[in-house]
């Protein structure tokens, strides 16, 4: 409980810090596409669909759908110098992306809006503000190390996930597993009272049962397999927690 708090207090003064440099000016980040398999297609309004193949930018505004049997890899970012990994898992021009960037992965038959991405310079730091719409199906996550004031947030039909540097699977269902950090969970009761749960890593949880367990294996081997993708897209090394083991992975 005492966590928990701690953690509620946190998001709220979050919200006050951003709030503090908004009057800084706002600019945009965009979504660019790094990584396909099988099909899938976006809109940027009037429910007029385009394929999605990589190196499509994404911005504020945009709705992503993937097909049965296909996931889309996402980076968020604040230009498009992202570029599609080669076979030597380096992006195009021997350049990588800087450990800053944050990497989504649309799995199959998932729809997701993205809802806001900016960036405010406050001359100290940059802080960033994401919100993500998960309308159906699952998305998986690597979020990088923010500045104290930044969010991101991805919302499901019955609640809405604070997410900080961590690396998380979340259905629109309300099942949150976390491989690294923590993630707050809000949601709304049967009997119309909010819930909030932190999940920790190793951990999952499922607002429908409001029961917390270990990760199932086949959701660790999920995570562990897209962390290992994402390294393509950083230049740090990362770990990966289970529940007795810890695995190092370096991009080098």
């Amino acid at each position: 409980m005492k966590q928990t708090k701690m953690l509620v207090n946190w998001l709220v003064a979050c919200a006050v810090a951003f709030a503090m440099v908004t009057s800084a000016q706002a600019a945009e980040r965009i979504g660019k596409v790094v990584k396909i398999k099988g099909s899938a297609r976006y809109s940027t309004g009037n429910n007029v669909w385009q394929p999605l193949s990589v190196g499509t930018l994404l911005k504020a505004g945009a709705l992503v759908q993937t097909a049965k049997d296909s996931f889309a890899d996402i980076a968020l970012t604040e230009s498009d110098v992202v570029q599609p990994p080669t076979a030597s898992g380096v992006g195009a021009g021997g350049k990588r992306p800087t450990a800053t960037q944050d990497l989504v992965r649309l799995s199959e038959d998932s729809v997701l809006a993205i809802d806001k991405l900016t960036v405010v310079n406050t001359g100290a730091e940059k802080v960033t503000e994401t919100q993500l719409d998960l309308r159906s199906g699952r998305i998986l996550g690597s979020v990088k190390k923010m500045a104290a004031a930044s969010r991101f947030e991805v919302r499901v039909p019955n609640g809405v996930a604070g997410i900080r540097g961590t690396l998380f699977a979340i259905s629109a269902d309300g099942v949150v597993s976390v491989g690294i950090g923590q993630v707050v969970i809000s949601w709304t009761k049967a009997d119309g009272s909010t819930g909030t749960q932190v999940v920790s890593e190793g951990w999952q949880f499922d607002v429908r049962s409001g029961e917390l367990t270990k990760i199932p294996d086949i959701i660790l081997n999920d995570l562990k397999k897209f962390q290992v993708d994402s390294l393509v897209y950083t230049a740090a090394p990362t770990t990966f927690v289970t529940d007795r083991t810890i695995y190092n992975v370096s991009p080098n």
